[in-house]
């Protein structure tokens, strides 16, 4: 059967319009619940958003699942050890937001700077506060950048081009862009910051980084914005910098519980704290974010259902080759022990094949290799090949004809 993908959660339409290119049949359920249970059983790629929990359990009762697209940024949502023990690449799109919540994160500072969101507030109450009593221009200003990757380093160059003077502190030495400068150390970074904007992933390091501690090392009136994580940051502490004044503000776009639907009921202790933005993890909800993740994800989906790679997958060795059309292409994931390549190859040259192309990449625990091969409709090497007791998962992607195809066997 031609490949096909269920999408979930309302995606993007460019999802479709790349996989549909390749052939791949595509259908859409608002929810996993939702789906028929014919398209459960038969979805040989699934594209979730961030409400999708694809935990072991989930994963168990998709037998034809080959791949799994996450049409964010995170993969928590998905139990990544399960899919890569069921030879399953799972996906994703790291990038293709940075725009976006680069573009926030300016909002903040300048509305933190000039109390927007509270004068505001007031406007809709019926308040009329004409004062500059708090307000400030952001020229001048030291932003603090934890964290120099693909956001980080387009917040430092929008701030700078803004006026702002950016300091940033990374875990490895990191090029600087425009004048930026990068300091040696967390607490250096604190206590030189009138705003401090945290750009790092959540691992066991980056948990509870910005404790009552690191805030008290803070400069007194600095600005905090979170747009990264919600484990990060240590909430409560940052509430009593921000009640007693030692804080002039914050803005928090990520919690470390939140709620997983629209329209929930939403309390917390930030809430009514002046000068405090809170935004319900939109960061990258804009529509072009939501365009360019479909993109991006679709197409290493559909590659991955019509050659075999495994490039951009996050639980998976990644390989990949160039297209040779005439031949049978061969993905076998194996676990990573002594001696497997060496059966793997002999038992295509016992039924007379020939290796043409080949791309091998491992981790501690699995390997990837992709082979192309003389074309041949003999079942006896596929069988040989998924008989092998490393082996976790065997694809086969037989040579091109005008509609391409994928199948797993």
């Amino acid at each position: 059967m031609p490949p096909n993908a269920l999408l979930l959660e309302g995606i993007h339409d460019a999802a479709d319009i790349r996989l549909q290119a390749d052939f791949i049949d595509v259908q859409r359920a608002p929810r996993i619940s939702d789906a028929n249970a014919d398209v459960l059983k038969t979805a040989m790629s699934m594209g979730i958003r961030s409400r999708t929990n694809l935990d072991a359990d989930t994963l168990l009762q998709l037998p034809a699942l080959s791949t799994v697209g996450c049409f964010c940024i995170g993969t928590n949502q998905v139990d990544l050890n399960c899919a890569a023990d069921a030879g399953i690449p799972v996906f994703n799109s790291p990038f293709s937001n940075t725009r976006s919540v680069a573009e926030l994160v300016m909002g903040e500072i300048i509305c933190l700077h000039r109390k927007l969101f509270d004068r505001s507030s007031g406007m809709h109450q019926g308040r009329w506060k004409k004062t500059a009593s708090g307000a400030h221009e952001i020229r001048g200003r030291t932003l603090g950048i934890l964290g120099y990757g693909h956001i980080g380093a387009q917040v430092s160059i929008l701030a700078e081009a803004m006026g702002m003077r950016v300091l940033y502190h990374d875990h490895q030495p990191k090029l600087p862009l425009g004048n930026a400068i990068q300091v040696d150390s967390l607490d250096t970074l604190l206590q030189v910051s009138d705003v401090l904007t945290i750009h790092v992933p959540d691992t066991p390091l980056t948990q509870n980084l910005i404790d009552a501690d690191a805030i008290s090392k803070m400069k007194s009136n600095a600005f905090l914005l979170n747009n990264a994580r919600g484990s990060i940051v240590d909430l409560g502490a940052l509430a009593v910098a921000l009640r007693t004044g030692h804080l002039r503000g914050a803005a928090i776009d990520v919690f470390p519980e939140e709620p997983t639907e629209n329209d929930s009921s939403f309390g917390h202790e930030l809430c009514g704290i002046e000068n405090v933005i809170l935004t319900p993890h939109i960061g990258g909800s804009t529509h072009e974010a939501q365009e360019n993740i479909a993109r991006d994800v679709a197409e290493k989906m559909a590659k991955f259902l019509t050659t075999g790679s495994t490039v951009g997958a996050v639980n998976l060795p990644e390989v990949a080759l160039r297209d040779r059309s005439d031949q049978l292409r061969i993905l076998h994931i194996h676990r990573n022990v002594p001696g497997v390549l060496s059966r793997l190859h002999a038992t295509i040259a016992q039924v007379g094949l020939n290796i043409n192309a080949e791309a091998l990449d491992s981790s501690t625990n699995r390997s990837c290799v992709l082979l192309d091969v003389d074309p041949t409709n003999d079942p006896a090497v596929f069988e040989a090949l998924g008989a092998m007791p490393e082996t976790i998962r065997l694809h086969t992607f037989p040579p091109k004809s005008p509609e391409p195809s994928a199948q797993p066997v």
